[in-house]
């Protein structure tokens, strides 16, 4: 399993390759936000996890000699697909307004 941290260090997530919530972490200054919010960071973290959890888990079935056709077929990510969603997740949450209020 892959645990993913906020940016600024207050949540933690290990979810699986499935993006099922592990373990949640979170600490008590966050539970003063937005419920709104902090559920969307927990969710959007899961599924970070869960592309970390997916790639190491399409390398440990290589490793074990599982054939590269049966791992196309499985979904799971590479590594490189892994990495190239959390750029993409990370433009798209940069992007995201935090309130209606922004840019007035």
């Amino acid at each position: 399993m892959a645990p993913v941290t906020s940016r600024n260090g207050l949540v933690t997530v290990e979810a699986t390759a499935q993006g099922l919530p592990l373990r949640i972490s979170v600490d008590a200054e966050e539970l003063r936000r937005d419920p709104d919010e902090l559920a969307r960071e927990i969710l959007r973290l899961c599924r970070k996890s869960a592309q970390r959890a997916g790639a190491e888990l399409r390398a440990e079935l290589a490793s074990a000699g599982v054939a590269n056709d049966m791992l196309a077929l499985s979904g799971l990510p590479t590594h490189e697909e892994a990495v190239r969603q959390e750029l993409i997740d990370e433009q798209e949450y940069d992007m995201e307004p935090q309130s209606w209020l922004r840019g007035l």
